[in-house]
């Protein structure tokens, strides 16, 4: 009797142990609805965590900046150096053609002047007595033209003898050559001879611009002597910049007229400038054995130099890539991103805004004036040069977006602060 008690208790606790046990490895209903928002709300914050939203504030004083995403000539190009240079007849020498000291100089190196300018004077004696000799010949040829006239009165009536009346024919010829030849020099030396009279003498002469440009040089000071063969100063032109790149023999059958140039200041890459080939040279450059391929800068010239040199791209082809400044590209977990501005408002945002509206359920949030959103998309990097990368997007983003140029690595930052904090 004791054993069968015994054994019917056995039975009853080894049949509660399987019933807890199967009840245990299935969760309640209250449980089943905790853990499936658990999941949804993981999926949903995942989501969202893409959207980074900052202040104005941030964006000042980080100072981020955006802009369209722009299309480039990256796939199919080669690389050259060169330099800048300015054709022969668009620099020049501004000299004096009589020697002379020095008096003023009225311009200094970086100057913009005009053709005609009056850069510099200077003084000689010898300015002085080119016009006193100007003013007496003019009283001579008066003389010489009386003496004539009185010779072919005297001819005219067997008075007078034919010499005399060749001598002074001659001489009244003499004087008006030299009177021409005074006249010239000075008005090479910017005096009006018409106006040169006994109270009007010059002591000083102008050394005007030959060109409009920038005074690349100076050579003279003033006390010093200076002639034809000492130059004042130097003018260059550089609205007329061409650009001089030098191509080596392999790739030169790839260039041809017309196409376009891509280049950056060696020294200042940030800025981006192009040319246009113009004219192919045909011998080599010194010992380099690059032929020199000649171009013609567009656009801005401001900030080049003649002399600067510079790193190029020819463009084979006319393929456009779209393509973002390489900070504007961010890494993160094996892949790489970009921002867009966006009107969407994350959900954190929208959340610490919902805490003063949670009786109206059903509206959306609005995001707080002053602030930016911006969402992070991902992308494909393609070739790199001139400081841009071609960018592949895996999804279509709208044809006028706008993309973080500056920035980024503080808007991504700030994202993943944001998403840490939320976990």
């Amino acid at each position: 009797m004791k054993f069968s008690i015994n054994k019917q208790f056995w039975i009853a606790l080894a049949t509660a142990g399987v019933f807890m046990a199967c009840n245990g490895g299935k969760p309640t209903d209250s449980t089943q609805r905790e853990g499936g928002q658990a999941v949804e709300s993981h999926a949903h914050h995942a989501e969202n965590t893409r959207i980074a939203t900052l202040t104005q504030e941030q964006i000042e004083t980080v100072g981020i900046r955006w802009a369209p995403v722009e299309h480039k000539e990256l796939t199919a190009t080669i690389r050259a150096n060169g330099i800048l240079s300015v054709p022969n007849n668009n620099k020049a020498n501004a000299t004096s053609l009589y020697g002379g000291v020095v008096k003023s100089l009225q311009v200094q190196i970086g100057d913009y002047v005009k053709k005609g300018q009056v850069i510099a004077t200077i003084t000689n004696p010898q300015f002085i007595q080119l016009q006193e000799e100007y003013l007496t010949i003019a009283s001579k040829i008066m003389l010489a033209e009386q003496e004539l006239q009185r010779q072919k009165v005297l001819n005219q009536g067997n008075a007078g003898t034919g010499k005399n009346l060749e001598n002074a024919t001659t001489e009244l010829n003499t004087l008006r050559t030299r009177r021409a030849s005074l006249y010239q020099q000075l008005t090479l030396m910017g005096i009006n001879p018409n106006l040169v009279n006994n109270g009007n003498l010059k002591s000083a002469l102008v050394v005007a611009s030959p060109l409009s440009g920038t005074v690349s040089n100076v050579f003279a000071k003033i006390g010093s002597y200076v002639d034809v063969s000492s130059p004042v100063i130097e003018v260059v032109d550089n609205s007329s910049l061409h650009l001089d790149l030098h191509v080596f023999e392999k790739d030169l059958p790839l260039v041809k007229v017309g196409q376009t140039i891509h280049f950056t200041l060696t020294n200042n890459p940030t800025a981006e400038y192009d040319a246009t080939v113009f004219s192919i040279g045909s011998s080599f450059e010194n010992d380099s054995k690059t032929i020199a391929v000649h171009c013609r800068v567009n656009g801005n010239k401001k900030g080049l130099i003649d002399g600067m040199n510079i790193t190029g791209l020819v463009s084979l082809n006319h393929v456009m890539t779209p393509a973002v400044p390489n900070e504007a590209i961010v890494a993160a977990d094996g892949k790489y991103y970009v921002f867009l501005k966006t009107a969407e408002v994350a959900e954190s945002h929208q959340e610490a805004e919902g805490h003063e509206h949670d009786e109206k359920e059903g509206q959306p949030k609005k995001e707080s004036k002053g602030s930016l959103n911006f969402e992070r998309v991902e992308i494909i990097k393609g070739v790199s040069d001139m400081g841009y990368t071609a960018v592949t997007f895996i999804n279509e983003i709208p044809p006028n977006a706008s993309i973080v140029v500056k920035g980024a690595f503080f808007v991504n930052a700030k994202l993943s602060n944001t998403g840490g904090h939320e976990h």
